[in-house]
């Protein structure tokens, strides 16, 4: 009797089959969109409600701390923040469950962006928009085919009459089915890739791994990219989430 192993046994066990982590998990968020600009453009290109032809072409990461202007107000810390060109600025946060607070403090930290964009003696004229994108991973309006939200300052009566400064938009990961045939190809990329890759994923769609910017995403997001210490964050943050969606559900019940 042969008990030689299989030669086929043997290379199973030499190679380690590759798996990712969930890119919505905050250290695998910040590491592809706060740590790689080209990214980061893409995403803001594919999910914001941008003036036709008004690309974000290049962008500054500034401090994810909003530090209030004045003594004793309120700081606050968000996913992303960055700058491009034309000045404009822009604040993507990555949101694992919805809270009522949680829209107020989007409101909060954008148009604390957008009122220090001014010093003493400036012009009212300089100030840039400022665009806010909300990735929610959970549902929180009832309506099962809107998913993507844009708010702005518009006229009651006339929506077509807006006041430029704030855009505030919120997806609802969830909700998003790629079947809609006039949906921006990269758009659906992102969401996929956002909704698709999961805690130890290893097959992935070549619709993603043909497209070099999602390649890029995938690859950073590679289990075996990160150290022992960054794997321990990412399971403290799960875990953190866990005890905060318990709170809410504990909270909502009484």
């Amino acid at each position: 009797m042969n008990n030689r192993p299989k030669i086929v046994d043997l290379l199973k066990k030499q190679v380690k089959i590759m798996s990712y982590l969930d890119p919505k998990n905050d250290l695998t968020f910040k590491k592809v969109f706060g740590q790689h600009p080209n990214l980061c453009i893409s995403l803001l290109n594919s999910m914001l409600p941008l003036p036709e032809g008004e690309f974000v072409e290049s962008i500054e990461y500034l401090s994810t701390e909003m530090i209030p202007t004045l003594p004793l107000g309120k700081n606050s810390i968000v996913d992303v923040r960055c700058r491009d060109n034309r000045g404009r600025q822009f604040i993507v946060e990555m949101q694992m469950f919805w809270t009522d607070s949680f829209q107020y403090r989007v409101l909060f930290n954008a148009s604390k962006a957008f009122v220090r964009q001014l010093g003493k003696g400036m012009e009212y004229k300089i100030l840039q928009p400022v665009y806010s994108l909300n990735l929610v991973n959970e549902r929180f309006i009832n309506d099962e085919k809107r998913y993507y939200h844009h708010y702005g300052i518009v006229n009651i009566e006339n929506t077509n009459e807006q006041i430029k400064g704030l855009e505030l938009v919120f997806i609802e990961l969830p909700k998003f089915k790629p079947v809609d045939v006039t949906q921006k190809k990269m758009t659906a990329l992102w969401l996929r890739y956002l909704t698709e890759i999961t805690d130890g994923t290893s097959e992935v769609s070549d619709d993603l791994k043909n497209n070099p910017e999602i390649m890029e995403a995938l690859e950073i997001i590679q289990e075996s990219a990160f150290t022992l210490d960054e794997l321990e964050w990412y399971d403290k943050y799960w875990d953190m989430i866990s005890t905060e969606r318990s709170y809410i559900i504990d909270a909502e019940i009484k």
